[in-house]
């Protein structure tokens, strides 16, 4: 399970990596939590496709826009969404607060997924994240990230919800898969984080089968992260500064 993450970066430097166009600023977050705006990036509505060939210039200034990409005004978007999936056939919200990740094994056969794992894949720009490892009574907080302390995508689902004479509500999931060796000994699951070379193919709706999308959804290599303990005041969504990230042991590498 993946329950907090961060998002420290500016909004500029985030839709440069992404190949997102016009993004709203947005301050640096230190313990984003589950039913929080979050932001993700994803096809804008009505989006059609050229091969990468016929827009290089979008290629020249950002790698991870291979493949595919999107056609003149029809381009990837920065938007917010609530973290937390609310199935469109949902009679309440509030489910979504139990559906804040999504199992690679099994999300193209859960009815709550398998329908936007299809059309409506989304990337969620993180460049950290924690995990608590249990100890006793006591479960230690533990700052992954990567050794360059870089942007990253977690492969992510959205949907859209509404309720009869009210606004809609988008929300998001993201992908949980097997721990790396990094992350073994202090957690059971990892979220699935995507190679930039594989973030237009995730994105692509043309690709709709599952055997397509498997071998994305694999462990990040460990040798590229690193993991420290920190203060167990990231525990409280409401303590939202520096101070969470901030090493209080060896790391963990």
């Amino acid at each position: 399970m993946c329950g907090r993450f961060t998002l420290r970066a500016p909004a500029s430097v985030v839709a440069e990596q992404f190949a997102v166009f016009g993004a709203p600023p947005f301050a640096p977050r230190f313990n984003i939590a589950p039913s929080q705006p979050v932001a993700v990036v994803r096809l804008a509505p009505g989006c059609h496709w050229l091969l990468a060939s016929q827009c290089p210039d979008v290629m020249d200034r950002n790698p991870a826009c291979t493949g595919r990409q999107a056609a003149s005004g029809t381009r990837r978007q920065l938007v917010h969404l609530r973290w937390g999936l609310i199935p469109g056939w949902a009679k309440d919200p509030a489910v979504g607060n139990r559906m804040i990740n999504a199992r690679a094994e099994t999300v193209a056969q859960k009815p709550a997924f398998r329908a936007a794992l299809r059309r409506r894949r989304c990337l969620l720009p993180a460049d950290g994240f924690y995990e608590w490892r249990g100890s006793g009574k006591r479960k230690q907080p533990y700052f992954i990230r990567m050794r360059d302390d870089g942007l990253f995508a977690f492969a992510g689902l959205w949907e859209s919800w509404q309720a009869a004479g009210q606004t809609a509500i988008e929300s998001c999931t993201l992908l949980t898969t097997e721990p790396n060796d990094l992350l073994r000994p202090i957690h059971n699951r990892m979220p699935v984080i995507l190679a930039p070379q594989s973030y237009g193919q995730w994105l692509d709706p043309g690709v709709e089968q599952v055997e397509q999308l498997a071998p994305l959804l694999v462990p990040y290599p460990s040798q590229q992260m690193t993991a420290h303990p920190v203060d167990t005041l990231v525990n409280n969504p409401a303590n939202e500064d520096p101070r969470c990230i901030a090493p209080v042991g060896e790391l963990f590498s």
